[in-house]
């Protein structure tokens, strides 16, 4: 079965804790005693933000099976504006996404469901080794409502180059544009399936 697009909400609320990069911070999604080495980070403006994979899209390293891919489709049927963890950021800002070394050995990419025609905009597209998307505007990247979901996917290095991927790791961040309207629930964009019969590796 394959994973709807969304496939991930971080855990709980976001604490921000010491400084990690020069003029920034790095916040740390809650609810686990310890951070995972399995993170997401995403950069905006000077701040970034380190989270952690949710509990129901995450097998430790492993890939997803069956139930549990069921469990992360279901959870990427929530509309942007529902998941748990949410980053404010304005138009001007610069947006970029990283992740951690032995995650980007196995290849992933990142998106969001904005973008010029709100169909979806291109963070990262499929890489290995490289840990960072590079920065480009938010405005490129957010859709024209108050809400944006962010998606970063990490795939089994096995199968990642078929047409029906693994999936290792997602996240799900919202992306909070203040100055935006908030959708109606009619108009609320769901996320596209990061793996319908697309090969990832397509836009190295």
């Amino acid at each position: 079965m394959s994973l709807s697009s969304r496939v991930i909400a971080a855990l709980g609320a976001v604490v921000v804790i010491g400084a990690g990069t020069i003029g920034g911070s790095i916040a740390y999604a809650s609810g686990q005693p310890k951070p995972t080495k399995t993170m997401a980070t995403v950069t905006i403006g000077r701040s970034s933000h380190a989270v952690a994979p949710t509990p129901a899209c995450f097998n430790g390293g492993k890939p997803l099976d069956t139930a549990a891919r069921q469990a992360c489709a279901q959870i990427s049927n929530q509309p942007a504006g529902s998941f748990p963890v949410k980053l404010s950021v304005k138009s001007s800002d610069q947006l970029g996404v990283g992740i951690d070394p032995d995650s980007a050995k196995n290849g992933w990419r990142a998106f969001t469901n904005g973008g010029g025609a709100q169909g979806g905009a291109v963070v990262a597209n499929f890489q290995k080794d490289t840990t960072f998307s590079g920065v480009q505007s938010a405005a490129n990247l957010l859709t024209s409502n108050r809400d944006t979901a962010l998606t970063v996917i990490e795939f089994d290095p096995a199968t990642a180059n078929t047409a029906s991927p693994g999936i290792i790791a997602v996240w799900f961040v919202d992306l909070v544009n203040s100055a935006a309207p908030v959708a109606s629930p009619q108009d609320a964009t769901q996320g596209q399936d990061p793996s319908q019969g697309q090969d990832p590796s397509q836009g190295q």
